[in-house]
């Protein structure tokens, strides 16, 4: 396995089993912030793990567990940066961030690093040379899976659009090339839209009526990010086309797993925000009480599909 494998899971769990050697606490709460990269639906999934665990936390230790969730507007790393500054004029015990940018973001991170405030990433990936501590799933194998999906349904030909998210958001980014090499790979299939959504549902409909009326023949459609294939499902529906467009989803917020039991949306690949979060408040903790991260936390990623969606939703 890559990197990006389950030892470093159970590297953690392995320290959490350890508590005696955890050492004497400095105080008897903890606030941490949670900085995602907009206001939506799939990051109140994380928020709700975050505050699950530290439920369970405060349950385990005696302590108690303030979570400081503040996200921006809009998806716009100005927003973030100046929510990110204000959070660490404020020296919480630590900082988890979904990065929008991390040429942008990074002297913002760097100041929280001299400050020595802990710091960990979740459903991104750390700048080159920062070594942050991050916790999400193999972006490269998802967007692989669901464009080789994709290509499956269309039979390896047809005209195919990518709808993007925020482009310079690491796992929207990775994904996005993760499917542009796959339809490479055949030579029948050919990109004919790269819209952009900017992780808003309205944004990628609006987008994708705009795909689907200047490509009559567009045969697939596939996402970077939890907006996209909604906003996608929706303009299939609207333009009549469902059951002639295939499109293959990022992720598992409830208008999607609709459309995935419509037929509109053949399947997707999920992460687990509610993982995340639960970990990211796990890391902070233990990097706040002076013990040692993994590089990664790989939370995983889930199939979803038509025939399994009963059992995925009773999981």
């Amino acid at each position: 396995m890559s990197r990006k494998s389950l030892s470093t899971i159970a590297a953690v769990s392995v320290l959490l089993g350890s508590g005696s050697s955890l050492g004497a606490e400095a105080s008897d709460q903890f606030r941490f912030v949670i900085i995602p990269k907009v206001v939506h639906p799939w990051f109140e999934q994380v928020e709700a793990g975050a505050r699950e665990q530290a439920q369970f936390l405060e349950a385990q230790t005696g302590k108690a567990f303030q979570i400081d969730y503040r996200a921006p507007e809009r998806a716009e790393v100005a927003l973030q940066n100046r929510i990110l500054e204000q959070a660490l004029a404020e020296t919480p015990d630590g900082i988890a961030i979904d990065l929008l940018d991390p040429d942008a973001n990074r002297p913002f991170l760097q100041a929280v690093l001299d400050k020595n405030i802990p710091l960990v990433l979740f459903d991104s990936e750390s700048p080159p040379g920062l070594a942050l501590p991050s916790i999400g799933n193999d972006f490269e194998a998802q967007g692989r899976m669901a464009a080789e999906r994709l290509v499956e349904l269309m039979g390896g030909s047809g005209q195919v659009a990518i709808m993007q998210g925020v482009p310079t958001a690491p796992n929207h980014r990775i994904r996005f090339e993760a499917h542009k090499a796959v339809f490479a790979r055949h030579p029948g299939v050919q990109v004919v839209a790269e819209p952009i959504d900017q992780d808003d549902i309205a944004i990628a409909e609006q987008e994708a009526r705009k795909v689907l009326e200047a490509h009559p023949d567009l045969a697939g459609f596939v996402s970077c990010n939890a907006s996209g294939p909604i906003g996608i499902g929706r303009a299939i529906v609207a333009a009549g086309r469902a059951g002639t467009v295939h499109s293959v989803g990022i992720d598992d917020l409830a208008p999607l797993l609709e459309l995935i039991r419509e037929g509109v949306v053949d399947s997707s690949l999920s992460t687990k925000p509610k993982m995340q979060g639960s970990w990211a408040i796990t890391s902070l903790w233990m990097a706040r009480m002076g013990r040692p991260l993994p590089r990664y936390i790989d939370t995983g990623i889930a199939h979803v599909t038509r025939d399994g969606l009963d059992g995925y939703l009773g999981h």
